[in-house]
Formats: structure tokens, C-alpha cells, sequence
């Protein structure tokens, strides 16, 4: 019988999956998959409904409909601070894991190493093993979640081909700030490095900490690939819509690659993603922002209130929370016992580490309806009393 490529020997199922898996099969909540449960905005809703009806049914240009690709440019422009052109630096593809992994495939050779910041997104670092790419980790600390500069300069080799930024970060919610981009930015200037980074959760920022794309920062728009997308803030994670911002002679590469695996994002899903882009005011954005913020101040409560140290995020909508206190050696034995007891699932924390510094944690989303996530919090604060 034929063999498996090595490949698949390094790559793993995601505990975000996983985990969901346990929560089904156990009827549990499922703080484990970051699935926004949130109303799709009706103009996106009937922007793709609209498209559907008048035909929009068919392939669309690899790097996406000039529609939509016009609404990003406008869009980084004033969301953003980039000036972007929207026929030749934009590439729409399928979601910004579908961008990431189009990314990789242009810009990285097996055997390239690329620094992930740590605790690291789960997806980033199995799509990097699946091409063969060797990942270098720099740690990052609670309860802010600082790196130490040194540390990613002594990361940097004479194979180290690009750095990833995560921010706002899956899992800590750590919001890159100016001087921590700065320092990032002269490494990738000293080194000249590709920078890419996953801004999905840009809307998503709390307590007066603001998202700067890391392109904006003097000597990094040529280096960086900007990904971002519509499945967080549109509610819309089965749509599939993300895209990158780059230098144009990346972009044509990346679309390349992403018209080779993907060949294009749903059609009449674009328009709807345009429209809404077009049409949703400031106060969409602020407005999720401030509910979301209530949501992050309830789940923290709870995992006080359970004896599960939580480590408030200043964005996105995960939570770490140390689980030290819960039975198991590791923490998907922990995560196993939580949803034996409580029904509440989440993600063992070893799953976004390389070192054990997981083991005593794990990742809760609050990205949920008011009644689910009341339903969680109360379940999660039975675990005093057990």
C-alpha cells in the first residue's frame, strides 16, 4: 500500500476542531471554536441574496470581484491609514486562513524558517509544518502578553525568512502596540524579512487600545502582507471571505497561488461582503466593539467566580484562563475533565504552545448569543461547588 507524504506525520488535527468534536458528542456549550454566533447585518445578507438572484453565480477573477476589491481599498484607507490599489494589491480568497495559506505558498521554500509569536494561532503554525517551513517561537508573557526584543533578535538565523503577527492575537488578545511594532519593524528592515500578519480580529479591540496595521509603520509597507477578513465582524465564518493587501509584485504571486488551490471566493458571497463594506456605518463597528466588551467583562467574572484565573484580552474574543487548579496532568486532560463536569468545552492551551507553558491553560471564546453565553457562565461558576 502506497504511503502518506511525511508531511502529514507533523500535522495534526486542531484541538479548536477536536475539542468541538468532545463538545458535541457530550450535548455541551462550545467556548471552543471561535464561531461568531452573532445577526449577519442584513445589507450583507441581501447583498449576496441579491447577487444569487441576478445570476452572480460563476467564477469571478482570481483575485476577486472589482466590487469588493474597490470596498477593501476604500475601506484600509479609512479604517486602516493604507493607501491601497485595488487592481493590482488586493487579493481575495477563502477567509484569511485560505489568504495565509496562499501566502505561504508564494513567499516560503521548505526549509525557510519564519518566527511565530507565542501562544501562537494553531492554524498559522500547522499550515507553516504542511510546507515544510520551520517555525522559531518568541515568547510572549502574562498578563500582558509582552515579548522580550533580545529574544526575537537571537530568533533571527541566516534561514529566518519572514515573522508572523497575529494581532489582535488568537489566543491571548494581545494588541501589538506602536513601539512593540516599531522594534518588530527594525528587525524585518535589519533582516529583510517578509512580515505577515493576521488582523482578522481588528474591530475587535477593548479598554482604549487601538489597532495599527503594521504596514503603516515607516519602512515596513514594502515587506508586509496585510491579511484580514469579513468572517468576524460580518458574522460570516462559513462564508469564506478574507483577503490580503501587499506590494504588487507579491499580490500577483499570492494570487497565483490562490487561483492554483482556491480559484476564486464564492461569487455572489463577494457582493455581499461589498456591500456591507460599502454600507455599514462607524457605528457598527463601535457598537460591536462595546458589546463585545461586555461579553469579555461577563466570561471573566465567571472564570473568577470557577477558580480560573482569567487573563483579560485587550482584543479579539478568546480568553486565556489559568486552569492550574482543575484535575489532569495536561491541559487537555483539563479541558476533558471542564467538560465532564460543567459541559462548558474550551481549547487546552498546550495547543498553542511549542513549550509546556500551556499545560495550565486553556482558551474560552465569548464570540456568543447573550443566552448562550449566560448558559456557560453559570455552568462554568457550578465548578466552585463541585
Amino acid at each position: 500500500m502506497p504511503s502518506l507524504s511525511k508531511r502529514t506525520e507533523l500535522v495534526i488535527q486542531s484541538e479548536i476542531r477536536s475539542m468541538t468534536l468532545e463538545c458535541n458528542k457530550a450535548g455541551g456549550v462550545n467556548l471552543a471554536q471561535g464561531v461568531c454566533d452573532l445577526e449577519v447585518p442584513p445589507a450583507v445578507r441581501e447583498g449576496a441574496q441579491l447577487a444569487i438572484d441576478e445570476g452572480f453565480n460563476i467564477y469571478t477573477r482570481y483575485d476577486g470581484l472589482p466590487v469588493l476589491r474597490q470596498a477593501i481599498a476604500k475601506k484600509m484607507e479609512l479604517q486602516n491609514g493604507l493607501a491601497v490599489d485595488p487592481d493590482s494589491e488586493v487579493i481575495v480568497s477563502s477567509g484569511s486562513t485560505g489568504i495565509f495559506y496562499s501566502t505561504c505558498l508564494a513567499l516560503l521554500d521548505p526549509g525557510d524558517e519564519v518566527i511565530l509569536f507565542e501562544p501562537f494561532y494553531q492554524y498559522h503554525l500547522n499550515t507553516l509544518l504542511s510546507l515544510g517551513v520551520v517555525p522559531r517561537f518568541v515568547a510572549t508573557n502574562p498578563p500582558n502578553w509582552e515579548f522580550d526584543y533580545n529574544h526575537l533578535e537571537d530568533a533571527i538565523g541566516d534561514k529566518t525568512k519572514a515573522i508572523i503577527i497575529n494581532t489582535p492575537a488568537n489566543p491571548s488578545g494581545k494588541v501589538f502596540n506602536q513601539d512593540e511594532l516599531q522594534c518588530i519593524a527594525k528587525v524585518v528592515q535589519d533582516n529583510d524579512l517578509f512580515l505577515i500578519t493576521d488582523e482578522i480580529y481588528e474591530h475587535f479591540v477593548y479598554d482604549g487600545n487601538v489597532h495599527i496595521s503594521p504596514a503603516t509603520i515607516p519602512g515596513l509597507l514594502d515587506h508586509t502582507v496585510t491579511i484580514t477578513g469579513a468572517s468576524k465582524i460580518f458574522s460570516i465564518t462559513g462564508w469564506r471571505i478574507g483577503y490580503s493587501i501587499s506590494n504588487a509584485k507579491w499580490a500577483k504571486i499570492i494570487g497565483y497561488m490562490n487561483d492554483l488551490v482556491y480559484v476564486c471566493a464564492p461569487s455572489p458571497l463577494q457582493f455581499g461582503v461589498a456591500k456591507g463594506l460599502e454600507e455599514l456605518s462607524p457605528e457598527y463597528y463601535s457598537n460591536i466593539r462595546d458589546e463585545f466588551a461586555i461579553k469579555r467583562e461577563k466570561i471573566c467574572d465567571s472564570l473568577s467566580k470557577a477558580g480560573l484565573k482569567p487573563y483579560k484580552p485587550q482584543g479579539a474574543y478568546y480568553v486565556l484562563a489559568d486552569v492550574s487548579s482543575i484535575p489532569g496532568s495536561t491541559s487537555k486532560e483539563k479541558a476533558i475533565y471542564l467538560l465532564s463536569k460543567t459541559g462548558v468545552a474550551g481549547v487546552p492551551g498546550s495547543a498553542f504552545y511549542n513549550s509546556s507553558e500551556g499545560e495550565n491553560l486553556m482558551r474560552f471564546c465569548y464570540a456568543k448569543t447573550d443566552e448562550d453565553l449566560e448558559e456557560a457562565c453559570r455552568r462554568l461558576e457550578s465548578l466552585s461547588a463541585i
